[in-house]
């Protein structure tokens, strides 16, 4: 019997293992947080990258999934991973100089807005009524979830730049992402994804710093690589990305939106952190965001 990840054709479960992803993205905003206060953000990104690579060709090897890919899916994987390389580093710098929180609500809230553009430019289509309804429900969830009226200086200020720069970035990486069952099993395209991009971040490195990072961390900064590079990359990413391959980037982004939901509720349960009434309303209407541009 196949592993519960790899049951692929269940549309149900992939609805499922979607909000699981999202959910665990929306842990990873304070986790990176903790990380990024380790080091550079390029030692960090190299780090969490090769912890991936360990952690997801185990799950590949005992699935008995092939890990080749096509030679014509090549040029796809290395644009996909420098892609990849970017966002990782943008990331960790958003989250050194912004603001954790108003910079994770305006990623998430953006980046499906920026996917259906890229998606519906390409196509040289206009999105359905139902589309428009939902990108608007998730536009208006991500303002309500920002306090936009009161946060407009914070939201953005120099540090929440690269986030905004890693939102693009992730939206072009999801219509490379998209192409990967075309080349092979989508696992094993993101496998090979992150060891380029751990490839990548090693030439850029302080081997320096990463022998002092890796020598002298403590069990916070190990379990919150743990769970930032097996938990929310190695899974719930390269569910993701599978994702992406089989319902488009389009509509796999709009799940986005259940992100910043998730990281308020997990922000009351670990940080006893008061949820207020646009918290509520904001993750409501993201979520009936994505049941409307989902909805057949």
């Amino acid at each position: 019997m196949k592993p519960f990840f790899f049951r692929m054709k269940n549309k149900n479960f992939l609805v499922i293992g979607m909000a699981i992803s999202m959910f665990a993205w929306g842990v990873n905003w304070p986790s990176g947080k903790v990380l990024s206060s380790y080091g550079s953000s390029i030692n960090i990104g190299f780090i969490r990258f090769i912890v991936t690579f360990f952690g997801l060709l185990p799950i590949l090897l005992v699935s008995k999934k092939p890990l080749a890919i096509k030679k014509e899916g090549i040029s796809t994987l290395i644009i996909a991973a420098v892609c990849m390389t970017l966002y990782s580093f943008l990331f960790f710098q958003g989250l050194r100089y912004g603001l954790p929180g108003a910079g994770g609500v305006l990623v998430t809230t953006l980046n499906p807005i920026i996917a259906y553009a890229l998606g519906l430019g390409l196509s040289r289509k206009m999105p359905s009524r139902k589309e428009q309804i939902g990108l608007a429900l998730g536009l208006l969830a991500g303002c309500l979830l920002l306090k936009i009226w009161a946060n407009v200086e914070e939201v953005f200020s120099v540090g929440n730049i690269y986030f905004l720069l890693a939102t693009f970035t992730w939206a072009v990486l999801s219509k490379f992402t998209s192409k990967a069952s075309s080349y092979g099993f989508p696992g094993s395209f993101s496998l090979w994804m992150y060891l380029l991009c751990s490839f990548a971040l090693f030439l850029l490195a302080d081997k320096v710093e990463l022998v002092q990072i890796v020598t002298t961390a403590d069990w916070i900064f190990w379990s919150n690589m743990f769970f930032s590079a097996v938990i929310t990359t190695s899974l719930a990413t390269t569910f993701y990305f599978f994702a992406t391959s089989q319902i488009g980037a389009e509509r796999a982004s709009s799940f986005i939106f259940l992100v910043p939901a998730s990281a308020a509720v997990t922000s009351w349960i670990v940080l006893s952190e008061v949820i207020y009434w646009n918290t509520i309303v904001g993750g409501f209407l993201g979520i009936l965001a994505v049941i409307a541009i989902n909805k057949k």
